[in-house]
């Protein structure tokens, strides 16, 4: 990921490895990474339990915080793809009892729809 991307607030995929790595004080037994998105420090992270947001903060980002998403919280979710002057894809996720989606941004190359195959194999 070029760090105009992530400035931008555009997303790039991170390697599963290195997630289950950096996760492996939180995930719990049978539980693994399937995917997991990169914008600057921050991290959102697919398992096969549930959706972790990770949020890193301060200067040097060693106070972090988790956030864990059950998938049946998520009440819906979309994706757009990027057009030709867009050059974005967009995806939101709506939880239960909250108005305002999650809003995540991903560069034009990005799998866009291998994040929408997740989500709807663990929401539907």
């Amino acid at each position: 990921m070029g760090f105009l991307d992530g400035l931008m607030g555009n997303a790039s995929e991170v390697d599963h490895e290195k997630l289950s790595k950096e996760l492996k004080g939180i995930l719990i037994n049978e539980e693994k990474v399937e995917s997991g998105y990169k914008v600057i420090r921050d991290s959102f992270i697919f398992t096969n339990k549930r959706l972790i947001l990770v949020d890193k903060q301060g200067v040097t980002g060693k106070k972090v915080e988790y956030h864990s998403i059950p998938y049946k919280s998520i009440t819906h979710f979309s994706t757009e793809t990027a057009g030709s002057f867009d050059l974005d894809s967009e995806l939101k996720i709506w939880l239960s009892g909250q108005s305002t989606p999650i809003e995540k941004l991903f560069k034009k190359d990005s799998p866009i729809e291998d994040v929408q195959r997740t989500l709807a194999q663990y929401v539907l």
